[in-house]
């Protein structure tokens, strides 16, 4: 199960096999079911957590009921509410399993225990934040500059895979469209080909 945190760590930062023993001591193994709640609007986010399996949502519901997605978690991605994990704020965010998950949390005083004994995993964790921050700008520019079959071409050249597991309406939501406007979208690409 941590095989994958093991690869995706060491993509970034060097760190010793002992290193890695303690690190994996710090994190709680958990699996959810296809619908399941990893996080719900208004509770403290308690973890920050890697997916080894599946794939998760992140999202809010607005007052009229529409369901906003902020972001996808694969295999090998992190997700948190992290204003919500640092603050102990509640958070205003859903994280729902799309798919049946195997997971790996870890708390804050559990990552702050890593970050002393692991001096490196705070360049770790740095490099994460940034590249969250670069991607959810790049997101915020596309949404406001690009039309809606820009946003999607770009969602299917980034995550390729994407297309085959998540529904077409989470991926209407994540880009800022309707259901109607994917699909004649699609409709175009395909009568291109």
């Amino acid at each position: 199960m941590h095989e994958l945190l093991y690869k995706k760590i060491t993509e970034i930062i060097s760190i010793s096999e002992e290193e890695f023993n303690f690190c994996k001591t710090l994190f709680v193994p958990k699996k959810l079911r296809k619908r399941q709640f990893l996080l719900q609007e208004g509770d403290v986010c308690k973890y920050t957590t890697f997916v080894t399996k599946g794939l998760l949502k992140s999202y809010t519901i607005d007052n009229k009921g529409t369901e906003h997605i902020l972001q996808f978690a694969f295999e090998g991605w992190w997700i948190a509410d992290l204003y919500s994990f640092l603050t102990e704020q509640a958070s205003l965010f859903n994280i729902e399993a799309i798919e049946n998950c195997e997971l790996l949390l870890i708390t804050k005083f559990s990552r702050e225990q890593l970050l002393n004994k692991v001096p490196s995993f705070e360049r770790y964790f740095r490099i994460l934040v940034e590249n969250n921050l670069i991607a959810t700008q790049k997101r915020l520019m596309g949404n406001l500059s690009e039309t809606a079959e820009e946003k999607y071409t770009n969602l299917i050249n980034n995550f390729p895979g994407c297309i085959q597991r998540i529904p077409q309406h989470m991926i209407a939501s994540y880009l800022g469209i309707t259901r109607e406007t994917l699909s004649r979208i699609r409709s175009q690409i395909a009568t291109r080909k």
